[in-house]
């Protein structure tokens, strides 16, 4: 028997492939969708996004914890 192939899309960074999108601290509603439910970063080997972005992205994120808001830890429950 032979196996099959599994088939990985590549994932492209959206603001590589977009370049109207900007990356912001201000914009609060863009960055929580790079955030768990618990608060984490995520990484961009799941998400998909380029070096460069990913970075712009983590400073953006961790600017907007620093001004309060976005929250450092997820919601407590």
């Amino acid at each position: 028997m032979r196996k099959k192939r599994i088939f990985h899309r590549r994932k492209v960074c959206r603001f590589c492939a977009d370049k109207e999108l900007v990356i912001d601290y201000k914009d609060v509603k863009a960055l929580r969708s790079f955030l768990t439910e618990r608060g984490k970063i995520i990484p961009r080997r799941i998400y998909g996004n380029c070096a460069r972005h990913q970075r712009e992205l983590t400073e953006a994120i961790k600017r907007a914890r620093h001004i309060a808001l976005l929250p450092y830890t997820g919601s407590q429950i």
